[in-house]
């Protein structure tokens, strides 16, 4: 996509409420490449700026794999490349790494990224995880149905079924000639515009007819009766990095008032410690069923889905429970949904189906998603969890 297909994507996604409103009057920054473990170019990172004040982020797919172009965004998370690539070189030297040609960012363990350091044959040299600036090991042989574990590099573009890429290829430029389609023209004026939902609505207004949004959407309350308080969930930061599974545990037990540490539920679960942890293997998976339920004396009624739909995230949220999410690689936790349509005329141009994440990842930071592209995205696991009634 070009420049302007971009910032028309970003203002539409923006316009829908499908990307945070902290957004308002934000413009959208230079955009950082973010690569696959192969070298293909998977999505750019775009800050969202007002004047010297960093909104957040917006991620925008590069790579038709993910079917569709926007992916997600987060208020509130500084995207600096600058001091990140200064802080991992910094890294780099202390392994003992003097030169390298070049630098770049990779989703090492989509979403997960690093920074991986080239020679001048554009051979690897050195992959860095963000933040921890812990090694990434190299890419490991696995059996036919194990996926990957929480600290491992693969690749989304060679782990992604061919029929799913075909399928989402075709998705990808199907979204983009409908909103070219239907907004082009009006390109030249929204590229001026920054996120302002008046503007943009004004500058849709003054040439189309029947603009409508439609959405279903809810994020979880302390109880169902949304009106009388704020949404009520805490995002917890991995102390490691591989208890992502422990912090999302702890996210939904403090929902539930059952207030553990990650070293307590790392004991349950099989984690190891802070000094020498571990993630938990695909085969225990159903051992977080049993700690959600062994934590709460089992007040808790836990379950393990192995065929996740958006549905059943709907579902949970709509009856006020959060949910664990594993994806490949990594564990989240879930706590609203979005499911929002801009119609133009008679036709939907954006179907944007969205999760709200609460994941553990950077280590002791994490970060909130609003909201996820559901359909951007696999989707491996989900615990769900309510109480126990008599």
């Amino acid at each position: 996509m070009d420049q302007k297909m971009i910032h028309l994507q970003v203002l539409m996604h923006y316009y829908m409420g499908v990307l945070p409103a902290a957004f308002e009057g934000g413009r959208i920054g230079k955009g950082t490449n973010i690569h696959d473990v192969n070298g293909e170019e998977l999505y750019a990172r775009f800050p969202i700026v007002h004047g010297k004040e960093s909104l957040g982020w917006v991620d925008v797919a590069s790579h038709p794999i993910f079917g569709a172009a926007v992916l997600g965004g987060a208020a509130g998370a500084e995207w600096n490349p600058e001091a990140l690539i200064a802080a991992a070189a910094r890294a780099a030297r202390k392994t003992g790494l003097r030169k390298w040609s070049s630098t770049r960012f990779v989703a090492y363990s989509f979403p997960k990224l690093a920074v991986q350091f080239l020679g001048a044959a554009h051979e690897e040299l050195l992959m860095l995880e963000l933040h921890t600036w812990a090694r990434v090991p190299e890419k490991r042989q696995r059996a036919t149905d194990e996926p990957p574990g929480n600290f491992e590099r693969w690749s989304l573009i060679e782990e992604t079924p061919a029929k799913v890429r075909r399928t989402n290829e075709r998705a990808f430029q199907a979204a983009i000639e409908r909103i070219e389609k239907a907004l082009g023209r009006l390109l030249p004026k929204l590229s001026a515009i920054p996120l302002d939902r008046d503007r943009i609505g004004t500058a849709l207004g003054a040439t189309l007819t029947l603009v409508r949004i439609v959405s279903d959407s809810r994020e979880l309350h302390f109880s169902t009766r949304n009106a009388d308080h704020e949404p009520c969930f805490e995002l917890r930061g991995q102390e490691t990095n591989v208890w992502c599974v422990g912090a999302s545990t702890q996210m939904v037990l403090d929902f539930y008032r059952y207030q553990y540490t990650q070293s307590r539920i790392a004991v349950e679960l099989g984690l190891g410690t802070l000094s020498n942890p571990n993630g938990l293997p695909y085969t225990r998976d159903g051992d977080v069923v049993t700690a959600l339920q062994a934590m709460s004396s089992n007040a808790l009624t836990a379950a393990m889905n192995t065929t996740p739909t958006f549905d059943q995230y709907r579902t949970e949220i709509l009856a006020n429970r959060p949910l664990i999410s594993f994806i490949p690689g990594h564990s989240r936790a879930v706590a609203g949904y979005t499911r929002t349509r801009l119609i133009i005329g008679p036709l939907a141009i954006i179907t944007y189906r969205g999760l709200l994440v609460y994941d553990p990842w950077p280590p002791n930071a994490g970060v909130i998603t609003r909201w996820e592209n559901f359909d951007t995205s696999t989707y491996r696991r989900t615990f769900t969890a309510h109480v126990t009634t008599i």
